[in-house]
């Protein structure tokens, strides 16, 4: 399973395990073994959590109300008074636990509520913080992937310069050497 960490956040980088939502609707958590291991590198836990299929039916839930809600805010339009209280009843679990071995390994743990506590605080925390005016959608077609864009001018078009910029880019050379051969 491809993994992809580049959004700048931890619920944008869940949000985008459901990819070409538009188009193709590729799922990278199609198993309670995928969001096991998407979660240990996500760096959200250092062990994987025993995942079921309620599990990953509830994660999954989330990962819908933070997409809904995160494109909600793009398009200034209010959050449905559901998606909030679900946001919120995930926050409030206890998150995942840190603890700091003798030889300075820092381990996380939790069950999946802990997991969900903290991609939801993440969400809550993008959604009402200064990040939430840099959040963008990816320009290239079809992608449907929402990144946080820290770029220097807050110019950046694409959520991966090596997969959506670069197959764009090439597009646009395409479409003006075409052009140019008339």
């Amino acid at each position: 399973m491809e993994s992809v960490y580049l959004t700048g956040r931890p619920a944008l980088d869940f949000a985008a395990t459901l990819r070409w939502r538009a188009s193709l609707r590729e799922e990278l958590l199609a198993t309670p073994g995928d969001l096991a291991a998407w979660a240990v590198r996500a760096g959200l836990v250092t062990e994987p959590v025993p995942a079921g299929p309620g599990d990953l039916a509830g994660l999954l839930r989330l990962r819908e109300t933070i997409y809904r809600m995160v494109t909600a805010r793009l398009r200034a339009e209010p959050w449905s008074e559901e998606d909030l209280d679900a946001l919120h009843d995930a926050a409030a679990a206890p998150p995942v636990t840190l603890h700091l071995a003798p030889d300075g390994a820092l381990r996380r743990a939790g069950d999946w509520r802990a997991v969900a506590s903290v991609l939801a605080r993440d969400a809550l925390d993008l959604l009402g913080g200064p990040d939430a005016a840099r959040v963008r959608r990816c320009a290239a077609e079809g992608c449907t992937r929402l990144y946080v864009d820290h770029s220097r001018g807050h110019t950046r078009r694409w959520c991966d310069m090596a997969e959506c910029g670069s197959k764009s880019k090439a597009a646009s050379y395409r479409r003006r050497r075409a052009g140019t051969a008339r």
